[in-house]
Parts: C-alpha cells; sequence; structure tokens
C-alpha cells in the first residue's frame, strides 16, 4: 500500500498547470523512530522448515560428491548468509544443489579437494563479472528442452552413482561403470546398508501421502528430515555396524589451494561450474517468481527477482563458499519451494536458514555423526530420481522438442555435463534449422481459381521450391496464394512480389492471403508494424479504411472463423451445450469496441459471464428505473451459476466519464443522460475532499478523465456490494470482488489492490507480464 495522500490547502503553492487542481500532495514522512531490522514471525517459521530440509540434503549432497561432508553444510550456510543477503531473489535458497553434483564429483576425482575450492572460487569472480555486464536473461535463452534434459542426465548419473552405496557397495567413476558393476552389487548385498535405505526410501515416499488429520500434524516436519531420523533411529537402536557421517574437527578443515593442473582443463572446469550454477540458479528465480505471484497466503507482494543481482549475490556466495572450503552454490528450486509454500515474506527467512545450518554445524556434531551414510545416499537417489520430472517430459513432448531433450539427457549421462549441454545445444540448432527449412508448397485448381498454398516459414532456402511452383501456374487466371506462416524474409518477399508483377502484367490476379485472409509478412518498409501481431484481427485497418458494403468485415470475419477457428473450438462448445456454463467469474465492463475482454483476460468459452454496458455502472437497488439487467445479471450470477469472483472493469478514455464530467447539470433528460445518473455518485466521490483519490501504479492519475474512471471503479464496487446476492455471499465469504483497470493506449492492465475500506487509498497495481515457458528446474 501507498503511502496515503491527504488534501492541503496551503496558499503558498498555487497551482501550476490547468491539471493542477487535480493533484493531491503526499502526506509527510513518519517523524517517529523507524525499526530499521524486523523479523516477521512467517520468516522465523519459514526458516526452520528450509533448515529442516536443507540439513540433510547438504550432508547427502556432499557424501555424492565425494567431498568432506562439513563442505556440505558451510554452502549451506553461506548461500543462506550471503546469497540470500545479496542476491536479487527476495525468496530464493541457494547451497549445495544436486545439478552440480557430477561436475563436482568429477572435479575431486581429477584435481583434488583443495583445487576444487579454488576453482569455486574462480566461478565465483566468473558469476560476478557476468552480472556486472547484465548478461543474466541471456541465459534464460537456453531451450527449456536443453536445461531439463540436463537435470535429467545429472539425476540420472546420481541416482545410479547413490545406488551402489544404497546396497552397500561403493560407486564408480562413470554412468556406465555404474551400471555394469550393477549386477555384481545386486549379488553381493549388504543387509544393514539395504534396510536404511529401504526405510528411508519408503518414508520419503509415504510421508506426503499419510491421510487424516494426524498427516497434516506430521507433515508439519519436512519429509527428508522424518525419513533420515527414522533410518538412524532404526539404525541406532537395532546396532547396525555400518559406516556413519564422520565430521572431523573443524581445526583440520581443508581450505583451498593454488590451482594445480592443465591451464585448459581448469579453465573448463572453470566454465562448466559458472555456467550450470548460473543457468540453474536464475531459471530457479524464475519459478519462485511464478510460485510467489500465484501464492495466495500471506498477501504480501513480493518483488520479481533481480536476475543480474541475483547472479551477482550467486558469485558473492561461490567466491566466499570455495575460500572457506565448501561446496559450490547454486539456487536450490526444492529449499526455495519450500520457503515460499512456509509462507516467507522477505530474505529474513534465507538468512535465518543460513544462520540455523551455522548452529548446527558448530553444536549439533555429535547428533549429525549418528546418521548412516547410505541414509543420505537413499535421499540423494530419491532426489536424483526426482529431477527426471515427467511434468517436464510431457511439455517438451507438447512443444515437439523430444529429440533435444533426448539428445541432451544421453550425452550428460555419457560424456558430462559441459559436453553434454553443448550438444544438446548442436542438436537444439539443427532442429530449429530443419523446421525453418520444412515448408510445404502446394497448387490446386478449383471453380477457375488457382490455389497456392505455403505451409511453414518462407525464407531464401525454400524460394526455388516456390518459384518452380509458382510456375506451373498458367498466364491470366486468377490466382490465391495462401500464405500460412509467421515469417518471411527478403529473399521469399521479392521472389513473390516479382511473380506477382509479371502474373498481373500478363492479365491475371493475384491475392494474398493467410489463414484468415490477411497478409503476413512483409519487408519493413512494406508493412505497417501494428499489424504484424494481428493478421487474423479483421476489424484494424491502419490508416485507410475500406468502403462499407453489406460484408464489410462481419461474412469475412464468419467465414474465417468456420474455416480456421471452429473445427478447433467445436469439441470445447460441445462438452459446453452439454454441461451447461459453469464461468468462474462475473466480468462486469463498458461496451466501448476497444476493450476486447476475451483477450485482455486470455479467457475462452465458458470462463466469464461478461455484463457490458456504457461506463461500466452498476445501478444500485430500488435505483434502475425499469431497466433491471443489471441487477438480473448479477443475481443470475451469483445465486444461479455461482460465480466465485466478480470484476468490475474500467478502461482509459472512457466516453461515459467524460460525457459525466462535462455534461451541463440542466441538459436535456435523454436515454444516455438517464443511464449515466448512475455514475454520478463516483462524480461526487471525486470531488469530495474527505475521501483519497486512487493511484495508479505509484503515481497519480494524468488528467480529470483518469481519475474519474478510476474513482468510477472504486464506487461501483461499492455499488455492487449494496446488492443482497452480492452482501450474502461476501458475508459467506465464498465470493471476492475485485477492481481493474485498462489503460488503452498502453495496452496495460492494472488491479485494484484494496476494496474494503473506501477511506484508504485505493491503488491499482500495473500487471506484469506472464513470464516465459521457463519451467521452474527442479532440484
Amino acid at each position: 500500500m501507498s503511502c496515503v495522500p491527504t488534501r492541503t490547502d496551503d496558499a503558498s503553492h498555487p497551482p501550476t498547470s490547468p491539471t493542477a487542481r487535480f493533484r493531491r500532495p503526499h502526506s509527510p514522512p513518519p517523524t517517529g523512530p523507524r525499526r530499521r531490522f524486523r523479523i516477521a514471525g512467517a520468516d522465523l517459521s519459514a526458516s526452520v522448515s528450509v533448515f529442516l530440509i536443507a540439513l540433510p540434503l547438504s550432508l547427502g549432497i556432499a557424501l555424492a560428491t565425494g567431498a568432506p561432508l562439513q563442505a556440505g553444510l558451510v554452502a549451506a550456510a553461506v548461500g543462506g548468509l550471503v546469497a540470500g543477503r545479496f542476491g536479487g531473489s527476495t525468496l530464493q535458497v541457494s547451497g549445495p544443489a544436486a545439478g552440480l553434483t557430477v561436475v563436482t564429483a568429477e572435479l575431486i576425482q581429477r584435481y583434488g579437494w583443495r583445487t576444487t575450492c579454488a576453482i569455486t572460487v574462480l566461478a565465483g569472480l566468473c558469476q560476478l563479472g557476468l552480472a556486472a555486464l547484465r548478461v543474466a536473461r541471456s541465459a534464460l535463452a537456453v531451450s527449456p528442452a536443453i536445461v531439463h534434459g540436463m537435470l535429467a542426465g545429472i539425476g540420472v548419473t546420481i541416482a545410479l552413482a547413490q545406488l551402489h552405496i544404497v546396497l552397500g557397495g561403493t560407486p564408480q567413476s562413470s554412468a556406465v561403470a555404474n551400471v555394469g558393476a550393477l549386477p555384481g552389487q545386486l549379488a553381493g548385498l549388504h543387509p544393514a546398508a539395504l534396510s536404511v535405505s529401504v526405510l528411508t526410501v519408503a518414508v520419503l515416499l509415504a510421508w506426503p501421502r499419510i491421510p487424516g488429520r494426524a498427516g497434516r500434524i506430521l507433515r508439519t516436519v519436512p519429509a527428508a528430515l522424518a525419513a533420515v531420523a527414522a533410518a538412524t533411529a532404526l539404525a541406532t537402536f537395532a546396532q547396525l555396524h555400518q559406516p556413519r557421517v564422520d565430521l572431523p574437527s573443524w581445526r583440520s578443515h581443508a581450505l583451498p589451494e593454488m590451482p594445480e593442473g592443465p591451464v585448459l582443463g581448469l579453465l573448463a572446469a572453470v566454465l562448466t561450474i559458472t555456467l550450470v550454477a548460473s543457468v540453474e540458479s536464475l531459471l530457479s528465480a524464475v519459478a519462485i517468481d511464478k510460485l510467489a505471484a500465484a501464492r495466495k497466503q500471506p498477501a504480501v507482494r513480493i518483488p520479481r527477482a533481480d536476475l543480474d543481482r541475483e547472479l551477482a549475490g550467486q558469485g558473492a556466495a561461490n567466491v566466499v563458499s570455495g575460500a572457506l572450503g565448501g561446496l559450490p552454490i547454486t539456487g536450490v528450486a526444492v529449499r526455495s519451494s519450500a520457503n515460499v509454500s512456509a509462507g516467507a515474506v522477505s530474505r529474513h527467512s534465507t538468512m535465518l536458514h543460513g544462520l540455523w545450518i551455522t548452529v548446527a554445524a558448530l553444536l549439533l556434531v555429535p547428533v549429525l555423526d549418528l546418521i548412516p551414510l547410505a541414509t543420505l545416499a537413499a535421499l540423494v537417489m530419491v532426489v536424483g530420481v526426482q529431477m527426471v520430472n515427467i511434468t517436464h517430459l510431457r511439455s517438451v513432448k507438447r512443444n515437439r522438442e523430444i529429440l533435444v531433450y533426448a539428445a541432451t539427457l544421453g550425452a550428460v549421462v555419457l560424456t558430462g555435463v559441459l559436453e553434454g549441454v553443448l550438444i544438446g545445444i548442436a542438436v537444439a540448432v539443427a532442429v530449429a534449422l530443419h523446421r525453418l527449412t520444412r515448408t510445404r508448397i502446394t497448387a490446386e485448381e478449383k471453380d477457375g481459381v488457382h490455389r497456392v498454398c505455403v505451409r511453414g516459414q518462407l525464407t531464401f532456402l525454400a524460394v526455388p521450391r516456390l518459384s518452380r511452383v509458382l510456375g506451373q501456374v498458367p498466364h491470366g487466371v486468377d490466382c490465391v496464394v495462401e500464405l500460412d506462416g509467421s515469417f518471411m524474409d527478403h529473399a521469399a518477399y521479392e521472389a513473390l512480389h516479382d511473380w506477382q508483377t509479371a502474373h498481373t502484367a500478363q492479365g491475371g490476379t493475384v491475392e494474398f492471403t493467410g489463414r484468415s485472409g490477411a497478409r503476413i509478412s512483409e519487408p519493413a518498409h512494406e508493412t505497417h508494424g501494428c499489424c504484424r501481431p494481428w493478421t487474423p484481427w479483421r476489424n484494424h485497418h491502419c490508416g485507410a479504411r475500406p468502403q462499407p458494403t453489406d460484408e464489410h468485415q462481419l461474412a469475412t470475419g464468419l467465414s474465417a472463423f468456420q474455416r480456421n477457428t471452429a473445427p478447433l473450438v467445436r469439441d470445447e462448445l460441445a462438452r459446453l451445450a452439454r454441461e451447461g456454463q459453469r464461468p468462474s467469474q462475473l466480468f462486469l465492463t463498458c461496451a466501448d469496441s476497444r476493450l476486447v475482454t476475451s483477450m485482455i483476460t486470455a479467457s475462452g468459452p465458458g470462463d466469464l459471464f461478461t455484463v457490458r454496458n456504457v461506463g461500466n455502472l452498476v445501478p444500485l437497488p430500488g435505483e434502475e428505473s425499469g431497466d433491471d439487467s443489471v441487477a438480473a445479471a448479477i443475481e443470475y450470477a451469483v445465486d444461479v451459476l455461482e460465480v466465485e469472483s466478480i470484476t468490475i472493469c474500467g478502461h482509459s478514455g472512457c466516453g461515459a466519464m467524460q460525457a459525466l464530467l462535462h455534461s451541463p447539470p440542466d441538459g436535456a433528460p435523454t436515454p444516455l443522460r438517464r443511464w449515466l445518473r448512475h455514475g454520478l455518485p463516483s462524480l461526487a466521490r471525486m470531488r469530495n475532499r474527505r475521501h483519497a483519490w486512487p493511484r495508479i501504479s505509484g503515481r497519480m492519475p494524468t488528467d480529470a478523465v483518469e481519475q474519474l474512471c478510476l474513482t468510477n471503479v472504486v464506487q461501483q464496487l461499492e455499488h455492487l456490494r449494496a446488492h443482497d446476492s452480492v452482501a450474502r455471499r461476501l458475508a459467506e465469504g465464498t465470493l471476492r470482488l475485485h477492481g481493474m483497470y485498462f489503460h488503452v493506449g498502453e495496452a496495460q492492465a492494472y488491479l485494484l489492490t484494496s476494496t474494503s475500506d473506501h477511506d484508504m487509498e485505493q491503488v491499482f497495481d500495473r500487471v506484469a507480464p506472464a513470464p516465459s515457458a521457463l519451467e521452474k528446474a527442479r532440484v
């Protein structure tokens, strides 16, 4: 909530512009003492939840890499304290991650642990350099199929290695060797290790599924902690003899040394750590933004991640972790998701989790030494299996990138992370080039009209086939060229243009259409840029308006719908026809033709019960004067359709609000004037000195019209509450009310953040654009 504006009558500051009388100054800043550091209770509880998850996972990841177990605790503590304080993602939790396990294990085997720490420091410095260059967004350009394939390949490699420890043996040096040694390992099982491992996996899988009230209580304890505690208890009370955690004295903790080895090999190692840690952290930050935005409780706005700052925070954490003898650090989606789910509201939860890790590493060593190594291996093995995410696989398959996914996964398992990612990028580029060049061009003749259909993108690679097909069209005939694609380069345009000129000169006619009958792509000097995204939109003219005809737009639009859209929605509409409408909300907005409800809400058939009128007005009960249409719609939506929410949407440049501002009070009582009297309370509210004016995304409205448009949304919500059906559902807690403002010129939507207390300032906040299709990288 922004600061509340107040009214002032200070005559020493006269208005300096015609619109100055519509502005109100902010209230003065508070003069009392400010508390600069305050920890919310939600952050405290969330930090404990994340700590209980991070502690066993950090030990397990250290075990999987072959590093000293204390290195996992160092990385977890540094990730919480350093990356949590200086990173750009408020709720992201950083620490040792499974995504770096394979890379780190290989470096330890090749260079030793102390050199690996130095490599971690150098990778952190590289991340700081990349952050200074502000290239964080570029890391998100990697195909999701490559990222998911990389994580899945790492997960497979981790699971195969830890399976040997679960069975009581020792992992081999590579995934292929682990598969080859598996039959021999199965022949020589160790009952003690197998028993605690099976118990660990069973508790991990069953813990979230415990039913009833007891389950809700037990699930307050993280599954990872419950599994490790159960297995440790079994090993202790049954006196099972097997290797356990052995944390040496911190006095003997190994610190980094100067790197020794081939320069190119060391550079490749630094590059690999930098690449994997950066991409994983940035993808995780984007995913956490999605989770935080979708969270309903607590209702606290979490700022979007500053990716360049996040990359800098990760770099600083890696420098500190490597210098203190810790594992490489990255943003961890599992712990970050737990942080969001636990209700964290600031970065204090992440920092506190790092503090608890530090305390545990110093004071709980005797307890940690009781944990069997097989238990940690089973825990990490399950994490590795979960990295092969079925949801990611379905998404990749749906987007026809399964080949890229499979190639990356296989290459990571067989060759390594960096090599696997490079192979995945090469395959992705090859697939993209294949799709770019796979253009289908066909020709047919029907009723004397020759039709040339082009399916796919038109580039210079398709020009020879296009010219050959166009050359087969007879001279002097009518021809329609249907371009079903989203891109045409200059060479293809020139080929089409030259052929059109020649064909027209020989007495023929040429018409270029897309699926909806519109031209789709031309060189910049020929195309109005505003048309490109809206080629199917037939009510857009870019300058010269066509001559009105009996079929003006309507028949053409209906024809395009029947040809292109109807086949796609017929099944869904048939289902809605059978089941009836069950919309989720009532959407009440203005009848202005520029306000396309389905477009700005990304909704489809059956989603919204829409009511439109001049000025998005809601007459008070008893004030309808014979027109009960709005009240009837509200009653039907609330009582019959049982919608869950009602949204009132105003918009910029509303003609009804302009009429309210400028119409003389003694005008003739026309139907429009009689209707607009339902907006007079909004005009009175705006002119009332006791009401704070609504603000729009941190600024005051630009003029009186915009101020009235915003005020009208707030006032009509109050009118809405006066209807009996709405008041009843609000009292039951089964209905929500929302205010919305759409700025037509900016194509920007704003949501009202407060709709209850009319004496407090109402703020319309900008709705941020949806992120790209990068799903969260689950680690």
